[in-house]
Protein backbone atom coordinates (compact mmCIF):
# COMPACT_ATOMS: atom_id res chain seq x y z
CA UNK A 1 0.00 0.00 0.00
CA UNK A 2 1.43 3.42 -0.92
CA UNK A 3 2.18 6.01 1.72
CA UNK A 4 0.38 9.16 0.57
CA UNK A 5 0.39 12.44 2.47
CA UNK A 6 -1.39 15.64 1.46
CA UNK A 7 -0.60 19.01 3.01
CA UNK A 8 -3.80 21.05 2.89
CA UNK A 9 -5.70 24.03 4.27
CA UNK A 10 -9.39 24.13 5.05
CA UNK A 11 -10.44 26.62 2.35
CA UNK A 12 -8.36 25.27 -0.54
CA UNK A 13 -10.47 24.04 -3.49
CA UNK A 14 -7.45 22.34 -5.09
CA UNK A 15 -6.92 20.38 -1.87
CA UNK A 16 -10.49 19.10 -2.12
CA UNK A 17 -9.95 18.13 -5.77
CA UNK A 18 -6.72 16.27 -4.98
CA UNK A 19 -8.37 14.34 -2.15
CA UNK A 20 -11.36 13.48 -4.35
CA UNK A 21 -9.11 12.17 -7.13
CA UNK A 22 -7.31 9.87 -4.70
CA UNK A 23 -10.57 8.76 -3.09
CA UNK A 24 -12.04 7.85 -6.51
CA UNK A 25 -8.99 5.65 -7.04
CA UNK A 26 -9.47 4.03 -3.62
CA UNK A 27 -6.17 5.40 -2.30
CA UNK A 28 -5.92 6.08 1.42
CA UNK A 29 -3.98 9.17 2.41
CA UNK A 30 -2.92 11.07 5.49
CA UNK A 31 -4.08 14.68 5.47
CA UNK A 32 -1.86 17.23 7.17
CA UNK A 33 -4.00 20.32 7.59
CA UNK A 34 -2.02 23.55 7.93
CA UNK A 35 -5.00 25.69 8.95
CA UNK A 36 -4.51 25.66 12.72
CA UNK A 37 -2.45 28.31 14.48
CA UNK A 38 0.34 25.97 15.57
CA UNK A 39 1.55 24.81 12.16
CA UNK A 40 4.98 26.46 11.87
CA UNK A 41 6.76 23.11 12.13
CA UNK A 42 4.37 21.51 9.62
CA UNK A 43 4.93 24.38 7.19
CA UNK A 44 8.70 23.92 7.50
CA UNK A 45 8.26 20.18 6.99
CA UNK A 46 6.19 20.75 3.83
CA UNK A 47 8.72 23.25 2.48
CA UNK A 48 11.61 20.85 3.15
CA UNK A 49 9.82 18.00 1.35
CA UNK A 50 8.48 19.93 -1.62
CA UNK A 51 10.41 23.18 -1.89
CA UNK A 52 7.02 24.91 -2.21
CA UNK A 53 4.85 27.00 0.10
CA UNK A 54 1.54 26.43 -1.70
CA UNK A 55 -1.10 23.80 -0.98
CA UNK A 56 -1.91 21.16 -1.68
CA UNK A 57 1.43 19.44 -1.64
CA UNK A 58 1.25 15.72 -2.27
CA UNK A 59 3.92 13.26 -1.18
CA UNK A 60 3.85 9.65 -2.38
CA UNK A 61 6.21 7.16 -0.73
CA UNK A 62 8.41 10.02 0.50
CA UNK A 63 8.61 11.67 -2.92
CA UNK A 64 7.04 15.09 -3.45
CA UNK A 65 4.99 15.11 -6.64
CA UNK A 66 3.73 18.70 -6.29
CA UNK A 67 0.22 20.08 -6.17
CA UNK A 68 -3.13 19.22 -7.68
CA UNK A 69 -2.14 20.18 -11.22
CA UNK A 70 0.87 17.88 -10.99
CA UNK A 71 -1.29 15.07 -9.60
CA UNK A 72 -3.83 15.54 -12.41
CA UNK A 73 -1.04 15.57 -15.02
CA UNK A 74 0.34 12.28 -13.65
CA UNK A 75 -3.14 10.73 -13.70
CA UNK A 76 -3.82 11.88 -17.27
CA UNK A 77 -0.46 10.49 -18.44
CA UNK A 78 -1.09 7.14 -16.73
CA UNK A 79 1.91 7.63 -14.44
CA UNK A 80 0.05 7.99 -11.15
CA UNK A 81 -0.80 4.30 -10.91
CA UNK A 82 2.87 3.40 -11.42
CA UNK A 83 3.91 5.76 -8.61
CA UNK A 84 1.27 4.36 -6.30
CA UNK A 85 2.47 0.79 -6.92
CA UNK A 86 6.15 1.63 -6.35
Amino acid sequence: MPNVEIYTTSLCPYCVSAKQLLERKGIAYREINLTSLSTDELNRQMLALSGRRTVPQIVINGRSIGGYTDLRRLEDAGELDRLLRA
